[in-house]
């Protein structure tokens, strides 16, 4: 919204896809402002993080244009991703689809976080634990994925916590305004706002594994 911004260069016969998370509003926003100087607009927030889109295994939840879409899905979307998904022409259900996703995958991780540090606390093997979650019914690639590295303390980040916190407080709003009982992914939620918030841990640009900081924390003391 510059001077030299992107709507500056936006006219007749534009598209913009847009992949970010952001708030519906934004979104609903930069819509209007691109579809007001005669461009199309597709919002296209992924389900993924760096090694989903260097693999082109990334999931698209799109709304907005449907024309665009079209064009775009088995070209440039396909090329980054395994699936694509458009959900509306009204902009906003895309971002919908993401903020669910994303806070039930924190939610998931910070549950799982707490049952490694409930194995670490009761004298078992936190690796074998992940082996054993692993086998279950419960196995989810999350778990096999951070697991080894949250018990080693490796939080390189792929998905740093602070912008994790973002998706789920946003869905916490979402979900407060629908009236939708929430409150389990609203406690995830807090527990990420404290890791990102707590200066002595200083994890909010680590990866959003670093939450298990937080739990190790809170438990000990």
């Amino acid at each position: 919204e510059g001077e030299d911004g992107v709507l500056a260069g936006v006219g007749e016969g534009t598209s913009i896809v847009d992949c970010a998370t952001l708030a519906e509003s934004d979104m609903v926003r930069m819509s209007e402002a691109v579809a007001g100087k005669g461009g199309r607009f597709l919002e296209a927030p992924v389900s993924g993080s760096k090694g989903p889109a260097a693999q082109g295994s990334l999931i698209f939840l799109c709304a907005g244009s449907e024309d665009l879409f079209n064009e775009i899905k088995d070209g440039g979307l396909k090329a980054m991703g395994k699936a694509s998904h458009f959900f509306n022409t009204d902009v906003g259900y895309g971002t919908r689809a993401k903020l669910v996703v994303n806070s039930l995958m924190g939610t998931m991780l910070a549950a799982f976080g707490e049952g490694l540090a409930l194995s670490e606390g009761m004298g078992l093997d936190p690796k074998t634990m992940i082996e054993v979650i692993g086998q279950g019914a419960i196995q989810a690639p999350m778990f096999n994925l951070k697991g080894p590295k949250m018990v080693a303390k490796d939080h390189a980040p792929n998905f740093p916590l602070k912008h994790a916190h973002k998706d789920m407080a946003l869905a916490s709003d979402m979900a407060k305004e629908a009236g939708v009982e929430y409150s389990v992914m609203d406690t995830a939620e807090k527990l990420f706002r404290a890791a990102r918030e707590d200066p002595d841990l200083n994890v909010a640009d680590e990866d959003f594994s670093a939450v298990f900081e937080k739990v190790h924390k809170e438990s000990s003391n």
